[in-house]
């Protein structure tokens, strides 16, 4: 089986980290092949803006499973624009599309599902919500789309931002958001890979949270106080923040873990921070 990754970032190292033995040939692109690290189980051509290793393409002819992770841009989804064709002629027969659920928009704190429709702010996960409906107009019957909440593990989390000296509690009433451990993601996609049908899928824990009571917790992992809470008015957040800031909801996981049949190995924020904690 051969895999093809567009885009090898957090996720989907993780991904290979836990799976990469599975595939008899695993290729996938960096933005730059002679910076980025490499590992010995995947090779690794250049993917930007502008440019595309001539490499890809023989590659991507070859693959049975596409993992794409590239996010788009305000004009348009980069894998798609290169290389749609080529991709909707293949013989990959499984594509799964890692997004994310800011594609709902703000509902409030309130809790929804897979069902929920998709009402994205302008922007970013404007431009996310129009490349699922591009990847799927592509190829729906080979494309599953997940819907990834926030993204923490070793190397990025909570404690690290502690330690440094960056993490705030910034405090927002009716704020929750959910996360998901980079472990949980790899086995989401593995499910998906496997699963008899395409489908969209919620990959998100089972505990939405404040933000501030995450920070809380790692403070008290590594026995140090937290460091004040700040009121979301006065925090002085970039306009980047402050769009993140914007949008509270709860999130479903259930048709997940009856479809997929995934089994959290970190089922809220407390067990994985414990882990990375004692790890």
């Amino acid at each position: 089986m051969n895999l093809f990754i567009f885009g090898l970032g957090y996720s989907c190292r993780h991904f290979l980290d836990h799976f990469a033995g599975d595939y008899a040939n695993i290729s996938a692109t960096v933005r730059d092949a002679t910076r980025d690290s490499t590992r010995p189980d995947c090779e690794t051509l250049s993917f930007g803006p502008d440019h595309a290793d001539p490499g890809i393409a023989e590659r991507l002819a070859k693959a049975d499973l596409l993992l794409v992770s590239v996010p788009p841009s305000l004009a348009g989804d980069p894998v798609l624009a290169t290389f749609g064709d080529a991709i909707k002629a293949s013989r990959v027969r499984r594509i799964v599309y890692l997004s994310t659920v800011g594609v709902y928009g703000d509902h409030g704190g309130q809790w929804i599902d897979e069902t929920t429709p998709v009402a994205p702010s302008p922007g970013r996960r404007a431009a996310r919500a129009t490349a699922e409906s591009d990847w799927i107009a592509l190829a729906g019957e080979r494309t599953s789309i997940l819907r990834l909440a926030g993204i923490y593990g070793p190397g990025r989390n909570a404690l690290l931002n502690l330690r440094a000296g960056t993490a705030r509690r910034i405090v927002k009433p009716e704020q929750v958001f959910n996360r998901i451990h980079v472990a949980d993601i790899a086995g989401a996609i593995t499910a998906a890979f496997a699963h008899e049908t395409t489908g969209i899928w919620n990959v998100c824990d089972d505990e939405p949270a404040p933000p501030q009571d995450v920070v809380t917790f790692a403070a008290s992992l590594m026995g140090i106080a937290p460091p004040p809470e700040i009121d979301f008015a006065n925090a002085g957040l970039s306009d980047m923040a402050r769009s993140f800031y914007a949008e509270s909801k709860k999130v479903s996981n259930a048709r997940m873990k009856n479809e997929l049949g995934v089994k959290l190995a970190y089922p809220t924020y407390i067990e994985g921070l414990n882990s990375i904690a004692s790890s």
